[in-house]
């Protein structure tokens, strides 16, 4: 393999064929850049960064004592390639791009995820979308984040919905309605679609949105109380109760969120080695309020050492994102200065990471690697199989992050009669059978399954939507592209953002390993392969709902057959009921007879005779 070397003036040398390290060094350039280091089989094993290529390559071969993953290391190296770059700054830049593109098994690496959430808000109509967004930030609009987890924007667009009654709708559905949705009724919106709400005051209303997501809730407060004493002065005492509400709902959100007394924007990261694990959590603070915090498990070969993989954390971590102004972390990092210099470029603003700090922050630093301790334990106790097959769920579905929760539902009836829908919960543990709830359908036709299915999820996120449970990763649905569009459907109208939906489509013959699985907006159902880990853990979902929801409908079946029609019918008490089937000795005979038979028996009225009759005669 010819080797190619850089020098300062942009001028290429040629090294020997032949891998000969001190003969390597000897050529290399002071100047700053990065090297690949790469094995017999032509695979880049390791990417290192150097602000003097000789002297950072040359330690690697001057006898000193090395720890074992880089005596490891070495044994596998035929070859080193270097690009000289002209500042530190752009060797860390293509370091990472490095990374990324190779993942070397010798560096620390960080799972990649595709793209991190944030709240978005438009500004070019004339009432503004709140939205879960992914993506570039280049949007148009204004981008609230990026928050830790999908999970965490959805929790604050709840609140959000509460607090400020914005719309989350589709535009498409919101050009459609002709009378206010379900939101406005649960007073989550204020029905700008139909025109409820003046576009000033549902502008005010975006206005708050957006202080109170920089942090400013105080000042969302004076102006919801100026606008409340406006309203009592002019006497409309019902406005001034509603903007009374909103501010005591305000109150008891800020005391629900931990907020920091030092104001401002910062990341804190707490880095601990426990149980041969090494965990990282981030806790995300914006305006001084703690956006929500989620721990990583970087893979690293070895032991590697913790400053080590703080350093790639950070370069991993923020190298698709841009960072805060500070980033405190509970592990020192050796060059600090080119790392900040290099984020700073990418944000265009100042950024400063702090290891050394006092007061509150260096609480929260504590307070991460309390995370980071607790995040190490689960995943050391936490089911192995499970945690694969939750990974190869999200590989499969093409998921931004693992899903932690997933809920399936089924329903079950015979002949479209005493139906029963399930929904079972699975978290990173497996199955949550204390989460596990049955629906009960009622007025829907018989044998309609879309209506069932359509019944049961909007009972159940409409529960969700009230804050009365946990909204899912991932939501399943035993059927196809019919029950597909009916989630859909309710999701929407119900404005549940961020969930992933999958219809689970039986395959040919029933038999297991050929089932068809139906996502948004796809064409082609996915079928994954019989031996995947992703599809047994869809299969033991679908059929733990299929279980539970048969369960439930024999129970209720059962209960139907061994009652009476005669307890459907309102002022027969058990007394008059007993009388009843004593005095013609059976049901058969109670339903034969005659009104005035039926008034002979004694507690019968001759209303109750009458009800009696047209309930077993009526059409």
């Amino acid at each position: 393999m010819k080797k190619k070397e850089l020098t300062c003036d942009g001028m290429i040398a040629n090294a020997a064929a032949t891998f000969n390290p001190q003969s390597l060094i000897v050529n290399l350039t002071h100047c700053p850049g990065a090297y690949q280091m790469i094995d017999a089989n032509g695979q880049v094993i390791y990417v290192g960064k150097a602000k003097d290529l000789r002297k950072r390559v040359g330690s690697y071969f001057q006898g000193r004592s090395l720890d074992s993953k880089t005596i490891a290391m070495l044994r596998q190296v035929a070859d080193i390639e270097v690009t000289v770059t002209r500042t530190e700054t752009e060797a860390l830049m293509l370091e990472y791009n490095l990374i990324k593109r190779h993942k070397p098994r010798f560096n620390v690496l960080l799972r990649d995820d595709k793209s991190y959430p944030y709240i978005h808000i438009s500004i070019d109509q004339e009432f503004p979308r709140l939205s879960f967004y992914r993506g570039s930030r280049k949007k148009d609009g204004r981008l609230f984040g990026p928050y830790p987890s999908a999970g965490s924007v959805r929790e604050t667009l709840s609140q959000l919905q509460k607090l400020f009654q914005v719309r989350q709708c589709d535009d498409s559905y919101f050009a459609n309605r002709t009378r206010p949705c379900l939101q406005y009724q649960i007073q989550r919106c204020t029905a700008p679609c139909v025109g409820l709400i003046s576009s000033e005051e549902y502008r005010q209303n975006v206005d708050h949105v957006e202080l109170f997501l920089k942090g400013r809730s105080g000042v969302v407060t004076e102006s919801l109380a100026q606008r409340m004493e406006s309203a009592s002065d002019q006497l409309d005492f019902e406005l001034a109760a509603q903007y009374r509400d909103q501010i005591a709902r305000l109150k008891i959100v800020e005391s629900q969120q931990l907020v920091s007394r030092v104001a401002g924007d910062f990341d804190v990261i707490g880095l601990v080695f426990l149980h041969n694990i090494y965990s990282v959590a981030v806790m995300c603070f914006r305006g001084g309020r703690l956006l929500g915090s989620r721990s990583y498990y970087p893979k690293t070969v070895l032991k590697a050492k913790p400053e080590e993989v703080m350093r790639a954390f950070l370069l991993q971590y923020y190298g698709k994102r841009d960072a805060p102004k500070d980033i405190l972390i509970s592990q020192s990092v050796s060059d600090t200065d080119a790392i900040e210099d290099l984020f700073s470029d990418k944000a265009n603003h100042r950024i400063k990471i702090k290891h050394r700090v006092r007061g509150d922050r260096a609480r929260w630093i504590e307070m991460a690697l309390t995370n980071a301790e607790q995040a190490a334990a689960l995943k050391k106790n936490s089911n192995t199989t499970m945690a694969q097959q939750l990974e190869t769920v999200a590989e499969a579905l093409r998921l931004d992050e693992v899903p932690g929760r997933l809920e399936c539902f089924d329903v079950s009836h015979t002949g479209g009669e005493f139906a029963v829908a399930s929904c079972v919960v699975f978290g990173s543990d497996g199955p949550l059978k204390s989460e596990y709830r049955r629906f009960n359908i009622v007025g829907v036709t018989a044998g309609d399954d879309y209506g069932a299915l359509a019944q049961v999820l909007r009972r159940r996120y409409e529960r969700v939507k009230k804050g009365e449970g946990l909204i899912p990763d991932v939501l399943l649905v035993d059927g196809g592209k019919g029950q597909l569009s009916v989630a859909v459907d309710v999701l929407e109208e119900l404005q549940l953002v961020g969930v992933c939906l999958v219809a689970v489509a039986k395959g040919e013959g029933r038999k297991p390993g050929r089932e068809r699985l139906y996502l948004k907006n796809t064409q082609e159902p996915l079928k994954l392969a019989a031996s995947s880990p992703a599809l047994h853990l869809i299969q033991q979902l679908r059929d733990e709902a299929h279980r539970f929801a048969i369960a439930g409908h024999r129970v209720r079946r059962q209960k139907k057959l061994s009652s009476s029609p005669l307890e459907e019918i309102l002022g027969l008490g058990p007394k008059r009921r007993r009388a009843l089937l004593r005095q013609f000795g059976g049901l058969q005979a109670v339903i034969r007879a005659s009104v005035d038979d039926l008034a002979q028996v004694k507690g019968i009225s001759r209303q109750l005779a009458q009800l009696i009759y047209e309930y077993f005669h009526s059409d």
